[in-house]
């Protein structure tokens, strides 16, 4: 799944480069409007009074910007930034320990924090509303608790799969925000000035032929310009315009709607071999080889923003759109099949 061109999930060699292309304050990041207005007046606010910005959690879909935006909220309230991920705090030792090392007025950010385990979730209660956690110490009878002070903090929790969180967990965040897809409007000026940081010559129609196909995400956004950067250095005289961005990622197997052979495979799938639907999402994991959490999590999201695909109650069923840009008939109705769509 992560080897896919346009999958929104990051891969471990990106790491640089993300760390390259983020944005570091509020001013600098485009898109999320809403967000971005509100958790300006949000960390205003609590500088002037002074204190530590109220615990935040953001979800929404792989690739948005959560990341970035907890660096920026360390950046704005001049507070240093700690990062682990639910998976990898098994212990409540390990808890503990990143708890005490954050720094006052500081950030701890949880990625994936749906994933933390029950025991670890108990010992963040009293951290995340007194500033304090309990611990053990000794074992048997002679075993006593003792209330440890930390440094007052601000955690940002991150998750894909907000509703696996725990009512309590959730509880305690005073700050929710949902990140969405972006506009190619907005992916076009990410594109922009993810060239200029990379020294890429790319006029404002290359930069809109490959926002157009990310997806609606950012990490996409600035794995296609990397890619089609190779292209333009090789095939051309190194500056991304239209026509090649176009030709590259023709090559690359990404339309002119950001779909890709796994994505064009699920839904031929599910007009030709199911005609149309309604068919369930086992039916369909099977069917092409996919894991159904990875097709529910990571490409379904997409296909359905976009309206091609609509869940219901009995299953997957593609819509009428989903016909007509692949050029098939829908069983049942008047619609003929001509020359397929043009996809590039």
């Amino acid at each position: 799944m992560n080897e896919r061109l346009v999958s929104p999930s990051s891969v471990s060699e990106e790491s640089r480069f993300e760390v390259t292309l983020r944005p570091r304050t509020l001013e600098e990041y485009v898109g999320q409007r809403k967000v971005v207005d509100n958790l300006r007046v949000f960390i205003e606010a609590a500088r002037k009074r002074k204190e530590p910005l109220d615990h935040v959690l953001l979800f929404g879909p792989p690739g948005l910007g959560k990341t970035t935006l907890a660096y920026i909220i360390a950046h704005e309230m001049d507070g240093d930034l700690r990062g682990t991920s639910g998976p990898v705090i098994e212990k409540v030792g390990d808890l503990a320990a990143i708890l005490t090392s954050v720094e006052e007025s500081g950030v701890l950010f949880i990625d994936e924090i749906h994933r933390l385990p029950a025991s670890i979730e108990e010992l963040l209660y009293p951290a995340m509303e007194d500033y304090q956690i309990d611990i053990v110490i000794g074992e048997g009878p002679s075993a006593r608790s003792v209330k440890l002070p930390i440094p007052r903090f601000t955690l940002v929790g991150s998750t894909t799969r907000a509703a696996l969180l725990t009512s309590p967990l959730r509880s305690r965040f005073g700050i929710v925000f949902r990140l969405d897809f972006y506009t190619t409007e907005d992916l076009t000026k990410i594109v922009s000035n993810s060239a200029k940081k990379l020294g890429v010559p790319t006029d404002a129609d290359g930069a809109l032929e490959i926002a157009r196909r990310s997806r609606g995400t950012p990490r996409i956004a600035n794995r296609l310009l990397r890619r089609v950067r190779d292209f333009a250095e090789v095939d051309g005289d190194g500056t991304i315009n239209a026509d090649v961005a176009r030709i590259a990622l023709q090559k690359l197997e990404v339309d002119k709607m950001g779909f890709d052979e796994i994505d064009r495979q699920l839904m031929l799938t599910i007009m030709q071999n199911f005609a149309g639907g309604p068919v369930g999402l086992n039916t369909i994991a099977a069917a092409i080889g996919e894991d159904k959490t990875a097709i529910e999590d990571i490409y379904e999201p997409y296909l359905i923003q976009l309206g091609f695909l609509s869940r219901t109650s009995r299953g997957r069923v593609a819509t009428e759109i989903a016909y007509e840009h692949f050029g098939i008939r829908k069983p049942g109705n008047k619609f003929s099949s001509g020359p397929q769509t043009e996809l590039w």
